[in-house]
């Protein structure tokens, strides 16, 4: 994932969820379960809806696709989002190393429930769903990771929502004061795949921007699907 900061916007570029690969255990009202979900359901739940928004936590509006600042594509990785943000908070949260990772929240359309072989766990295959919106997420929603993974399955209207830490050992730049202000590191599962890859990379734009490189968790993706 790549994050642009730049004095009055956050330009992000990466990955909200990737197919065909089962989740970690979830845990829903009746216990635990896997979840895949499927190639082309991202597609075919865009192809429906030509405005999911974008959001801070689940809550806060920071725009969408109609209002221009959020793209949205199905490739052979996952559901790819670009967007440019304007919110102060989210500046300020990608300044001081605060977002940690990317959720989406949407409804089931077509689900084929087995038996994961590899967990004895049930498998929730999505064939097919409805995509309502995707949010970037900061610490203030961290305690409800269930290691790189949280699922919140609500009653009612609501939708499911789905999200995954990217951000977990990042250094960011403060363009303002110039201070390097270093991420601390959960104390999570995934920390040991971070540090069999080359830190992130910062390079300095001509035009005053500072970049940080988060296309290590790209290749982490790639080998939680074991290509």
């Amino acid at each position: 994932m790549k994050v642009t900061i730049r004095a009055d916007s956050v330009e992000i570029d990466g990955y909200v969820n990737a197919i065909e690969r089962n989740s970690k255990p979830l845990w829903s009202r009746v216990g635990q379960f896997v979840e895949r979900i499927c190639k082309g359901a991202f597609a075919s739940a865009l192809s429906r809806n030509n405005n999911v928004r974008i959001m801070l936590n689940h809550s806060k509006d920071l725009g969408g696709q109609q209002d221009g600042n959020l793209e949205l594509t199905e490739d052979a990785i996952g559901l790819r989002f670009h967007t440019v943000i304007r919110d102060k908070d989210v500046i300020n949260d990608a300044r001081n190393g605060n977002l940690v990772g990317c959720s989406f929240g949407f409804y089931d359309r077509d689900v084929e429930k087995n038996i994961d072989p590899d967990t004895g766990l049930p498998l929730r295959k999505v064939r097919d769903l409805d995509l309502e919106e995707v949010s970037i997420l900061n610490r203030d929603c961290e305690p409800a990771y269930d290691g790189t993974l949280v699922m919140v399955r609500a009653d009612g209207d609501k939708p499911q929502m789905r999200a995954e830490i990217f951000a977990d050992d990042v250094e960011l730049v403060n363009e303002t004061e110039g201070e390097s202000p270093k991420q601390d590191t959960a104390d999570d599962p995934i920390e040991d795949a971070n540090q069999r890859n080359e830190e992130p990379e910062q390079t300095k734009e001509s035009d005053g921007d500072n970049t940080i490189d988060y296309s290590k968790y790209e290749n982490m993706i790639s080998e939680m699907k074991g290509d």
